[in-house]
């Protein structure tokens, strides 16, 4: 099978998954979406309202944040893969929950990301940033504040990846003191993009 074509196979499966609770109250499953070649992958926390709605991922007020900050970095939405550490909206925007977490990761990020093999894995907001630095081998991330705006060379899946930990575009949606923040940390990771020569 090609890539594209594996890809969308992990994309189906997201979609009919039964895996655990959250398949129960969802609309729509969201598999991610993007250039299957990325050399950067963005991953969220989990869907929301509209995402749910579309099936695609930030597509609502957040993802609107994230597009006007990609555009100011020169980096196209369709040059990168998007995606989130779970593929179903948890009820009434609750966190996901270890077991979510850990069913959904296994099953599908970790196959996602194995299959694309980016440089650098942007992580927004502090579920993403815990579970990817988690598998990195780090201790347990307890506020992302102490990890945002830093580089980490790791190893991910036997891959050797920078994670770059940020506040997730929602973040500013509810306190507007997070805009400077994420506005510096997009322009740290562009920074980062043309020192690794990716753009």
């Amino acid at each position: 099978m090609s890539k594209a074509e594996l890809m969308e196979k992990i994309a189906d499966e997201v979609r009919v998954c039964v895996k655990c609770p959250l398949w129960q109250s969802r609309r729509s499953a969201v598999p991610g979406e993007g250039n299957i070649k990325a050399l950067v992958v963005f991953v969220g926390e989990a869907p929301g309202h509209w995402e749910d709605i579309k099936g695609l991922p930030f597509v609502g007020a957040a993802g609107k944040v994230l597009d006007g900050l990609l555009e100011r970095i020169g980096l196209p939405r369709g040059n990168v893969f998007i995606t989130n550490v779970v593929k179903c909206r948890p009820s009434e925007n609750r966190a996901p929950r270890p077991l979510e977490v850990a069913t959904c990761t296994s099953l599908y990020l970790n196959r996602q990301i194995s299959l694309i093999q980016p440089k650098i894995i942007a992580t927004l907001g502090r579920h993403s940033t815990a579970y990817i630095l988690s598998k990195a081998g780090f201790e347990k991330v307890e506020s992302i504040a102490r990890f945002q705006g830093k580089v980490y060379d790791v190893r991910f899946l036997n891959l050797l990846v920078a994670v770059f930990p940020m506040y997730h575009p929602a973040s500013v949606l509810h306190n507007p003191k997070y805009r400077d923040e994420l506005e510096r940390d997009f322009q740290l990771l562009r920074a980062e993009l043309l020192k690794r020569q990716i753009i």
